[in-house]
């Protein structure tokens, strides 16, 4: 481990540490010590903003990692967690469930379950779907097509439910796509970080066989990588991360796309184990200051990841154009 590494590690923990406090003190209200630790007047605004840091961190820690497998896999920096169409099936199943769910009487916090419950279902059937045609798309770039076809079809779908609506469905539909951090309760919370747990605990399995993979497909076979073995781990791992996120959140883009392009850019390409914790310690940061920043402004957090996403990703194109 060089000492690069550690400056750069030990430089965004305290900027994480830093934005996260900035983040406890953003809001209409000034908290107080005592709000945070005791019980108080404002105890549950406290506990709002304690919810929506963590979200964050959590939402910081999987959507780059998503991100970050499906570009060291398909060896393209513009790849992202949506690229299987997982937040696509997700938006549609929670599109469904608000078009067609507004009759059913249902308390406020089992309403926000069964939405996230919805979007998890579907990207879940679309994981197990792609994981059962993985074994007849030898090559990845069948995968891709794919994603992009499901990707259209869900779109579609989506467009005509719009098309239909009736006002206060479309409405709720559209404050969902636009991300929101501060509707996550502590019980999602747990089951969000139960998601991305095993999310995780498969990426740290692909680490090592990516490396392999980074070398080429027979180099990689030639070293022992399971080349089949290795595609079901990354849909697996990128579907729950990715899913997971989307589910609680609402989909939130190009954040898995422009985090792995900074730490590439601020850390050697090729070491794989340090880009990944890199990519979860800049994730955290962007996402504390996005809410930040959506908090000061009233601006939706899906808007400012794209006003922020999308000159980056212009600027790849054009510099890969140049190569």
């Amino acid at each position: 481990m060089s000492d690069k590494f550690k400056v750069l590690c030990l430089f965004l923990v305290i900027a994480v540490i830093v934005m996260a406090v900035i983040n406890l003190n953003t809001g209409f209200l000034s908290l107080q010590l005592t709000d945070f630790l005791g019980k108080s007047t404002d105890s549950q605004i406290a506990e709002i903003r304690v919810n929506r840091v963590l979200v964050m961190l959590l939402a910081g820690i999987s959507i780059p990692t998503s991100g970050f497998l499906m570009q060291e896999y398909f060896q393209n920096p513009l790849a992202g967690p949506d690229i299987l169409g997982i937040t696509s099936v997700a938006s549609l199943c929670v599109a469904f469930y608000i078009f067609f769910s507004h009759n059913i009487l249902l308390p406020e916090f089992l309403q926000n379950s069964f939405l996230s419950l919805a979007a998890i279902a579907g990207s879940l059937l679309l994981m197990l779907s792609l994981l059962s045609l993985s074994k007849k798309f030898q090559d990845k770039s069948y995968l891709i097509i794919f994603g992009f076809l499901v990707s259209a079809f869900a779109g579609a779908i989506v467009s005509l439910l719009q098309f239909y609506a009736e006002n206060q469905s479309l409405k709720n539909y559209i404050l969902w796509s636009f991300g929101a951090n501060n509707m996550v309760s502590r019980n999602q919370i747990y089951v969000l970080s139960a998601l991305i747990t095993g999310g995780l605990i498969i990426c740290f399995t692909t680490i090592k066989p990516l490396i392999g993979n980074s070398l080429g497909t027979s180099y990689a076979q030639s070293l022992g990588v399971n080349m089949n073995r290795l595609k079901i781990y990354i849909i697996a791992a990128s579907s729950l991360l990715s899913a997971s996120v989307t589910a609680f959140l609402g989909p939130i883009l190009f954040i898995g796309i422009i985090v792995p392009h900074f730490c590439r850019l601020i850390y050697n390409p090729s070491r794989l184990w340090q880009q990944w914790v890199l990519n979860m310690f800049l994730g955290m940061l962007m996402m504390l200051l996005f809410s930040v920043i959506a908090e000061k402004t009233q601006i939706p957090l899906n808007v400012i990841s794209s006003v922020f996403g999308i000159p980056v990703i212009l600027v790849m194109l054009l510099k890969q154009n140049k190569v």
